[in-house]
């Protein structure tokens, strides 16, 4: 999105170009889940990332893509490694969701430039998430951002809404990299720039490179970069990345749970490391599902383990609520004596400047009668 790419821009880049960088800021902030890359690579990681896969968006050899080749394969080396390797987590799966829609599925390389695929990706303009949308578009593309649960970090929801969002821009501009250069600079700077330099409202692919002169210096080079990016992913060895230990795909399994439950009791239940339960789930920002408790809330664990999820998590659950009332009665003792700390602070407070007053008025009285007595 508009802002969010220039960040990660800055730090692939090292540097501001005209005003503007390349690639978003990678996970400022809040630790990244994706930090640890699996052991072994599968024969299915490296094929569903793509690896060998043709372009089914145009292809265009400028001299800009060729930069941007040289630049993540060269200075951005191994940022670019991280990337690609995180790559064989999420682009099965955006890629699944884009066949759905009858969509190119090399729209995928367009997550990558914004976020290098990090649902916990974090620009210094706060748009979030393996799309990076700003709090005010993700919730108008009807994403939850509650204190609790922000779903512009979940992989599957926030993928939904990109998707939807760039089929809308194609239907408006009739050209998928229109659609690109709107989702990054906004769809009314596109739409004016078309009617000025065309004087229509469409176009196809190859007016985006005649208009691209005219468009913000961040959007210039938005396409290039996921040209870039795309070719280096299809072709890593070309680009000497060898040996790439690729995640492995995300999958899970969905249950049910009630307000107020605690990721780590989830992991408990279903006998799973509870990084790797968070992992699954970085849109509950606390680690908790919000404590509402009349609703039920949807929470990935590992797959095959929700058998045994089921016959433990009811225990655990109970254990986990007996614990909370004891944490929340220590926690309500400790406000009280805190304020009851305060309020004799206050008192001391009051009764001390009391005494000074009346020190001072003493002191000023035997003042004025020292200074009666000498005259």
């Amino acid at each position: 999105m508009k802002g969010a790419t220039k960040e990660l821009r800055t730090l692939l880049l090292g540097s501001v170009l005209a005003g503007s960088a390349l690639l978003t800021a990678y996970a400022i902030g809040r630790p990244s889940h994706e930090a640890t890359p699996p052991g072994a690579t599968s024969a299915a990681a490296v094929e569903a990332s793509g690896v060998g896969a043709s372009w089914d968006l145009p292809l265009k050899r400028t001299d800009r893509v060729a930069y941007f080749e040289d630049l993540l394969s060269g200075a951005r080396r191994g940022k670019m490694r991280l990337w690609l390797e995180q790559s064989g987590r999420y682009v099965p799966m955006i890629r699944r969701e884009l066949r759905a829609r009858g969509m190119p599925e090399d729209l995928v390389y367009l997550a990558f430039i914004e976020s290098g695929f990090s649902p916990d990706a974090l620009s210094r303009t706060r748009a979030v998430g393996l799309w990076q949308f700003m709090e005010s578009t993700g919730k108008e593309l009807g994403l939850k951002v509650t204190p609790y649960v922000d779903q512009r970090r979940d992989p599957v929801a926030a993928t939904d809404a990109a998707l939807d969002f760039l089929r809308d821009l194609h239907r408006q501009f009739g050209s998928w990299w229109l659609a690109a250069a709107a989702y990054n600079c906004g769809p009314g700077r596109v739409a004016r720039v078309l009617r000025q330099e065309t004087g229509r409202s469409q176009g196809d692919d190859e007016t985006y490179w005649a208009i691209a002169p005219h468009l913000p210096k961040e959007t210039q080079d938005y396409v290039p970069l996921i040209l870039a990016a795309g070719e280096i992913a299809k072709n890593p060895e070309k680009y000497g990345f060898n040996d790439l230990s690729y995640h492995e795909p995300l999958s899970f399994d969905t249950v049910q749970v009630p307000g107020g439950t605690r990721l780590a009791t989830i992991s408990q239940a279903t006998g799973a490391d509870s990084t790797v339960v968070d992992q699954l789930n970085p849109h509950y920002l606390k680690n908790v599902t919000p404590p509402v408790k009349a609703s039920a809330w949807a929470v990935r664990i590992p797959q095959g383990l929700t058998r045994a999820f089921v016959a433990n998590f009811p225990h655990l659950f109970a254990l986990q609520k007996q614990a909370d009332v004891v944490a929340g009665a220590s926690a309500r003792e400790r406000a009280a004596d805190r304020h009851r700390l305060a309020k004799a602070s206050r008192r001391h407070g009051s009764a001390k400047r009391a005494a000074k007053s009346e020190h001072s008025r003493l002191a000023a009285s035997a003042s004025a009668g020292s200074r009666s007595h000498d005259r």
